[in-house]
């Protein structure tokens, strides 16, 4: 029997911050060594951070990243083994590397194969893929270490590499692996947040034990790295086929260690017991590292299987999901911009109601997992909070609202928005913009010689509402020195439907990623039942009670967003088979026909259209929106997701087949 305890490592980085990055690996190591973790894998690119953009270009970066491995990292390595990941450059070409270290000695380089160039990744733009099989030597300081496709025998355990992109495609280099009689696969890896990415990890986890026949550690990233993606950790253990350990994920520590002991003698009979195995008989002596280690005799742990529990194991997990991943989001962004807290203008909708009560919950995770000192600490550039008492100071402090009414504002919503600022506990105010509108209408007026009229300008009178809210809400983030929220939503962002340096002001838009029909479904979820840990949101009732409406036009219209567009439930439809499964017009007719057979073919067909020509009409405003949170495969962000041209033909073609095979088949 020969035991190794393993461990992974998730770490909350920052770009570029060298200090803050080492410091936080050192007490990762340091952690696990106490722990009696002989074997630790860290995160992908953790030295520098996974969202250095354009930097890793920059010969500076590869230089502070190759001198904080050698002489802030490596001398922590007595007594244990670690990967660290960084990026280097060979024969002038930018490797996505991981540094092999065992007891201070760095004993070589693996290189990631398999590039993330898709959706929010653009590795290709920075990293050459290594080629399979190949090895060279790279110099650094007059000392020369190999470089390739390597593993690693330390003391007789063998170890391998699939770097977070590795594990995802079809041709994993974890089968070379296996034919070579690894023991242990190591995969450092930045995956990203999205709804229900979890469960396809944990196959290619589970699988890759199973079909390998090895340990599988898998490491991760954590928090809201460089503005846009959440990682939510999770570091996973797993042996022959079964997850053995599972760390927990959208945490808001600075880091976790997850660890196990495994039976490397029964992974390897299980590949002796596996008919179907092939050992590997071409073997190039230089693609095996050999280097002595101690494995210190330890017993074994009980035998078990990782089960899921607590809010992972929720009937309501995409609920639970949302809120811990933008809160953990909200944090990270609030602090590592410098941020005192946020500002957000509540309309007494569900779009603010949802984005006050995240901030709100932000603060109350904070202090169940740091702390109200840890939290303190984590903000210790904002002296205010030095005096705060207990949460409920903390989410006044860090949390102002405002509703800025006009004549054409409800009572309802300014009902609803005073009791959201009341339920979280927000410093609220209430405004009567009403009389600055009217003064820009006059202005108008008076400049083009004619009445503005809601016949002939209702956009236009719309619009000066929304706008003129913009420059209060502004002033008090400038006077707290906090962040403005914009509130826009992915349903409205798909169809232009806000007002841009109105309602779309802001300096991050955390919901901009998420449907409205999934928000409501949340804040009606939330108002009955809550979060796990926080309980029923009762004063949201005021919100779900309503219709959603922009209140733009006077209240004897009776305006409402799905009259202005169309049902939610049918925008969000069109989008997802028009932008997400990139189907022309007629096909989303034919599809929205099987989904809506309530409505007529004639009134879908309209709608159909509308969205298109919306949806071509608004991409200059989606270029614009501040920067959202990556959420799920839906984004509709251009600048990371979903490029589409500002400039286009409106897919006037396609609506005009559109039109002829429904008046073909449908005749009005």
């Amino acid at each position: 029997m020969l035991n190794v305890h393993v461990g992974a490592a998730v770490l909350n980085l920052t770009p570029l911050a060298w200090e803050h990055n080492a410091a936080l690996i050192v007490e990762a190591i340091r952690e696990a060594r106490h722990r009696g973790v002989t074997l630790l894998c860290l995160p992908e690119l953790c030295l520098t951070g996974y969202g250095c953009q354009d930097a890793f270009h920059s010969p500076s970066v590869h230089r502070q990243a190759m001198e904080v491995l050698m002489r802030d990292i490596a001398p922590e390595t007595r007594d244990i083994a670690v990967c660290v990941g960084l990026p280097l450059t060979w024969r002038n070409s930018i490797f996505n590397a991981v540094a092999m270290i065992s007891d201070t000695r760095v004993l070589g380089f693996v290189c990631k194969r398999f590039l993330a160039g898709d959706g929010v990744h653009y590795e290709p733009r920075w990293f050459k893929p290594w080629p399979t099989g190949a090895h060279g030597v790279l110099e650094v300081e007059g000392h020369a270490y190999p470089i390739g496709d390597l593993y690693f025998d330390l003391g007789g355990v063998k170890i391998g590499f699939e770097i977070c992109e590795d594990a995802w495609v079809a041709q994993r280099p974890g089968s070379s692996m296996a034919g070579r009689g690894v023991d242990i696969i190591l995969n450092p890896s930045a995956s990203h947040f999205a709804f229900g990415k979890l469960e396809t990890r944990k196959r290619f986890v589970i699988e890759g034990s199973r079909a390998f026949g090895v340990t599988y550690v898998y490491a991760n990233l954590l928090g809201c790295e460089e503005g846009r993606i959440v990682y939510d950790g999770g570091a996973m253990i797993a042996t022959l086929g079964r997850l053995v350990v599972a760390g927990e994920r959208l945490a808001m520590t600075s880091f976790q260690v997850t660890s196990a002991v495994i039976d490397v003698e029964q992974t390897r009979m299980a590949q002796g017991w596996t008919s179907s195995f092939r050992p590997r008989f071409d073997e190039d002596p230089d693609e095996c590292v050999r280097a002595p280690f101690s494995w210190p005799e330890i017993e074994p742990e009980l035998d078990r299987t990782h089960a899921a529990s607590g809010w992972e194991a929720s009937p309501h997990h995409k609920h639970e999901e949302l809120w811990r991943a933008v809160t953990l989001g909200l944090f990270d962004y609030m602090r590592r911009s410098f941020s005192k807290g946020y500002v957000i203008s509540l309309s007494g909708g569900a779009d603010s109601a949802l984005c006050a009560v995240l901030v709100a919950l932000m603060v109350e995770r904070g202090v169940a997992e740091l702390g109200l000192d840890g939290v303190k600490a984590r903000l210790a550039y904002d002296k205010r909070l030095a005096a705060a008492a207990d949460v409920k100071d903390l989410v006044r402090l860090l949390l102002t609202t405002a509703y800025q009414g006009t004549r054409n504002s409800s009572a309802i919503t300014r009902d609803a928005a005073r009791a959201v600022a009341t339920g979280i506990g927000a410093e609220h105010h209430e405004l009567d913009v009403d009389a600055l509108v009217q003064g820009y209408v006059a202005l108008a007026e008076k400049a083009l010689g004619r009445e503005l009229t809601w016949q002939d300008d209702d956009v236009t009178l719309q619009n000066i509402q929304a706008r003129v809210r913009a420059p209060s809400i502004w002033m008090f983030a400038n006077v707290r020195g906090a962040l403005l929220i914009a509130t826009s939503n992915r349903s409205e962002a798909a169809v232009g439907y806000t007002t841009m340096d109105g309602d779309s002001a802001g300096g991050l838009s955390p919901i901009a990623g998420v449907d409205k029909n999934y928000i409501r479904a949340w804040l009606r979820w939330a108002e009955t039942s809550g979060p796990l840990g926080v309980g029923p949101l009762p004063f949201l009732a005021a919100i779900n009670g309503q219709q959603p409406t922009a209140e733009l036009r006077p209240q004897a219209q009776a305006q409402t967003d799905e009259a202005d567009l169309m049902p939610y439930t049918v925008l969000d439809a069109v989008e997802r088979a028009a932008i997400r499964d990139k189907q022309d017009p007629l096909e989303c007719f034919r599809l929205l026909r099987l989904q809506f057979s309530q409505y007529p073919p004639r009134q879908l067909a309209l709608w159909v259209e509308r969205f298109f020509r919306l949806w071509c009409r608004n991409q200059w405003k989606r270029e614009r929106y501040a920067p959202s949170f990556h959420l799920d495969d839906e984004n509709l962000d251009p600048k990371t997701w979903c490029r589409f041209p500002i400039l286009s033909s409106g897919f006037s073609r396609e609506l005009a087949e559109l039109r002829a095979w429904v008046d073909a088949r449908f005749p009005g």
